[in-house]
C-alpha cells in the first residue's frame, strides 16, 4: 500500500514503504536519479606530475570558461617521440631521456642528451622516416605510451580513436574518507570529496567518447569510493549499461590496525557503452569433467540421442521403456560394447534443447549414464568457459589463471628491479582481458602507472595505449615495457607463453605553461624562483588581466619587503599563467613563436592524419 491520502483508519500521511525518495517519489521507481556534488558543472585538469608535488588545482566551469576550455580540450602538439623494439630503442633529439634512463636490453643504460652508449642503434625519427600510426583504414598499428595531463590526451586521441577502444581499464586514484600520510598513488589522492567526483566525471565522460559501441569500461575503487563512482557510473554511461561490480581479494596481509573491520578486497566496477545481453564473458574455465544434463524444475522435454552417443557404466544387455527414476525411457534399446546400438529417446528435467544437443554431438561432445536411474550427464572433449562470478580470488580462479595480490605484483616488479607500491598483479588483469576482448582489440589505460595493463595487453597479443603524466614513467613505465618486449618472464607470462617481440611508440605532449609550472615548483631558493619569472616573463603565456609592468613593480617590492615565503610566491607566480595553455595546441604549431621543430610537426601531422 503506498496510498498517502489520509483516511478513516489511517494513521499517516505518508506511504507504509521504506526506500529512498527524492520529490518525485520513490528511487527505485525513477530510472533519472544522478548523483550531485559541488563544482559537478566544472572540468580539473589535475595537473600534478612531480610525486611529491602537491598542488591546488584550478576549476574550470563549463559555462562560465566555455571558450578557456574548448581551447584546453583541443589536440596538442607531440613531441620527444621514441620507437621501442626488441633490444633496439629509436628516439629523436628532443627525447631527453629523464633520470639518464634508457630501458635498453633489459638494462638501465645511463646516458646524456649530448651522448649515446648506443649509437649503431640509435637514429633520430624524423620526417624522413616512414612512421605510420594508422592504415588506410584508420586502424591503429602502433602500441603507443604517451605522457602528458591524461584529461588532455584523452582529448588529443579523440579526434583518431573515437569509438575504437575495446576495453579501457583504470586503476584511478582512490577517494578516501580519511587523508591518508602519503599518496598512496602517487598522485594527489587525497581529494575532497567534490575534488575527485570532478576529476573522476571529467575523465569519464570523454572515455565514453573513446569505447567503441561493443565496449567495456573496468575501473578499480576502495571501499570509501565503491558507491559513489557507482552512481557517477550510472550517470555518464547509463545504468542500463551497468554489467556487475567484481570483488576482488587483493590483499593476503589487511591492515592489522583496523578496529572494527580488515578489509582484504577491492572492487572493480563494470559497464559497457551499450549494454548486449547476447555476448558471455569468459570467466573460470570448467574441468574437463562430466555434467549433469538434468536439473530439477526445468520443464520436461523429450530428447533424442543417436545410437553410439551415449556411454553406460551397465552391463552389455536389452534396457526396456520405463521409468527408473528422474528419467522415462520412451523405447525399449540394446547396450553393445558399453554404448547404446539404436536411437534412445527420453523424457525429463533437461538442461539443454534438442537443437543443443544436436549442435553438441557435432563438437564431439558424448553422454553418460553410470548407473541404472538413468541420470544422464554430458562430457564435452574440451573444458568451456563459465562467466566470472561476482567473488575473484586465487581460490576461484585455481583451475585457470591464477588471479594474485598487490603481494604478488610487488614481488614481480621486484625482480625486474622496479620499485612501485600498490601495483596490481598482471593475473587479474589478464583474467579481463581474457574475459571481454579478443586478440588486436584496443586495451586504454589512461592511470598507466607500472605499466601493468600495457604488459598484459602486449602479452596477450592486445594493441595498447598507455597514459602517463607522472615524472616516473620514464624510470618504471618505460622500463618495464621494453623488458616485457625483450621478454622478462614474470607474471602471466609463462601462462600465456610470451618469449617477447612486439613494440611501442613513446610521446608526449608537448608544453607550453607546463613547462613553467614544474620549473617553479622545482625551485628551491628566491634566486631560482626570479630565474624562472625572467624566463616567464619573454616566453610565457599570461591571463588577459596580467600586466607584467605593475606585476614587476609590485612582485620586486614584495621581494625586498621580505613579504612572502618562497611557497607564496610560487603560487603568485603560477597564477598568473593561463592554464588553458598547458601545453601547445596542434592549431598553433606553425606560429613560429613557439619554436616547433620540423620533425615534431612532421610527427604530429602523421598522427593527427593533417
Amino acid at each position: 500500500m503506498s496510498n498517502n491520502s489520509l483516511t478513516k483508519g489511517n494513521y499517516t500521511r505518508h506511504s507504509n514503504k521504506i526506500g529512498l525518495t527524492n520529490k518525485d517519489g520513490f528511487i527505485t521507481y525513477q530510472d533519472n536519479v544522478v548523483l550531485n556534488f559541488p563544482f559537478k558543472d566544472t572540468v580539473l585538469e589535475a595537473g600534478m606530475n612531480k610525486e611529491d608535488a602537491a598542488r591546488t588545482e584550478r576549476f574550470l566551469h563549463l559555462e562560465v570558461d566555455g571558450r578557456d576550455i574548448d581551447t584546453l580540450f583541443e589536440p596538442k602538439v607531440l613531441t620527444s617521440f621514441q620507437y621501442f623494439s626488441q633490444n633496439n630503442t629509436i628516439s629523436n633529439q628532443q627525447s631527453a631521456i629523464s633520470n639518464q634512463q634508457s630501458a635498453i636490453s633489459n638494462q638501465q643504460s645511463a646516458i646524456s642528451n649530448q651522448q649515446s652508449a648506443i649509437s649503431n642503434q640509435q637514429s633520430a625519427i624524423s620526417n624522413q622516416q616512414s612512421i605510420e600510426f594508422f592504415d588506410e583504414n584508420g586502424e591503429l598499428t602502433q602500441n603507443l605510451l604517451i605522457k602528458g595531463n591524461n584529461l588532455l590526451a584523452l582529448h588529443s586521441l579523440k579526434s583518431r580513436l573515437a569509438g575504437q577502444i575495446k576495453l579501457i581499464y583504470i586503476d584511478p586514484p582512490y577517494y578516501f574518507n580519511n587523508n591518508k600520510p602519503f599518496d598512496t598513488f602517487k598522485y594527489n589522492s587525497n581529494f575532497k570529496l567534490s575534488s575527485w567526483l570532478v576529476f573522476m566525471k571529467n575523465r569519464l565522460e570523454i572515455a565514453k567518447e573513446l569505447l567503441a559501441d561493443n565496449g567495456v569500461i573496468l575501473v578499480h575503487i576502495n571501499e570509501d569510493g565503491n558507491a559513489y563512482l557507482k552512481i557517477l557510473m550510472n550517470e555518464v554511461f547509463g545504468n542500463e549499461n551497468f554489467v556487475e561490480t567484481y570483488i576482488w581479494k587483493n590483499t593476503d596481509n589487511p591492515d592489522s590496525l583496523s578496529k572494527k573491520s580488515r578489509s582484504s578486497v577491492e572492487y572493480i566496477i563494470a559497464f559497457e557503452k551499450r549494454i548486449n545481453k547476447t555476448i558471455a564473458y569468459i570467466g573460470k574455465e570448467t574441468e574437463n569433467g562430466d555434467a549433469p544434463l538434468l536439473h530439477t524444475g526445468n520443464n520436461y522435454k523429450p530428447l533424442i540421442f543417436p545410437a553410439g552417443s551415449i556411454k553406460f557404466k551397465l552391463a552389455d544387455g536389452k534396457i526396456e521403456k520405463g521409468k527408473p527414476d528422474r528419467v522415462e525411457i520412451v523405447n525399449d534399446f540394446d547396450i553393445v560394447n558399453g554404448i547404446n546400438a539404436q536411437e534412445v529417446i527420453l523424457i525429463g528435467e533437461f538442461v539443454w534443447s534438442q537443437e543443443t544437443v544436436n549442435e553438441e554431438l557435432k563438437k564431439g561432445t558424448y553422454f553418460l549414464i553410470k548407473s541404472n536411474k538413468f541420470s544422464i550427464r554430458f562430457q564435452r572433449l574440451e573444458a568451456t568457459s563459465m562467466a566470472p562470478e561476482k567473488y575473484i580470488d586465487n581460490i576461484y580462479l585455481s583451475k585457470a589463471i591464477g588471479v594474485g595480490t598487490n603481494e604478488d605484483a610487488t614481488s614481480h616488479l621486484n625482480k625486474l628491479n622496479i620499485k612501485f607500491s600498490n601495483s596490481k598483479p598482471e593475473s587479474v588483469v589478464s583474467f579481463f582481458l581474457k574475459a571481454v576482448t579478443s586478440e588486436n582489440d584496443i586495451v586504454l589505460d589512461f592511470f598507466a602507472g607500472s605499466g601493468t595493463t600495457c604488459a598484459v595487453a602486449h602479452k596477450m597479443g592486445r594493441r595498447w595505449i598507455g597514459i602517463e603524466q607522472m615524472d616516473y614513467i620514464d624510470d618504471i613505465t618505460k622500463v618495464r615495457l621494453q623488458k616485457v618486449i625483450d621478454g622478462e618472464q614474470g607474471g602471466i607470462s609463462k601462462a600465456v607463453n610470451w618469449t617477447g617481440g612486439g613494440s611501442f611508440v613513446y610521446f608526449e605532449l608537448k608544453k607550453y605553461n607546463q613547462y613553467f609550472i614544474d620549473k617553479i615548483q622545482s625551485a628551491k631558493t628566491m634566486g631560482e624562483l626570479d630565474s624562472v619569472y625572467d624566463e616567464m616573463a619573454k616566453n610565457a603565456f599570461f591571463k588577459f588581466w596580467f600586466d607584467k609592468d605593475d606585476f614587476q613593480k609590485q612582485y620586486k617590492k614584495d621581494a625586498d619587503d621580505n613579504k612572502i615565503s618562497l611557497e607564496d610566491r610560487k603560487e603568485i607566480l603560477k597564477e598568473v599563467l593561463d592554464e588553458n595553455q598547458l601545453y601547445l595546441n596542434y592549431a598553433d604549431m606553425d606560429d613560429t613563436r613557439f619554436k616547433v621543430s620540423d620533425d615534431e610537426k612532421a610527427l604530429s601531422k602523421a598522427f593527427y592524419g593533417a
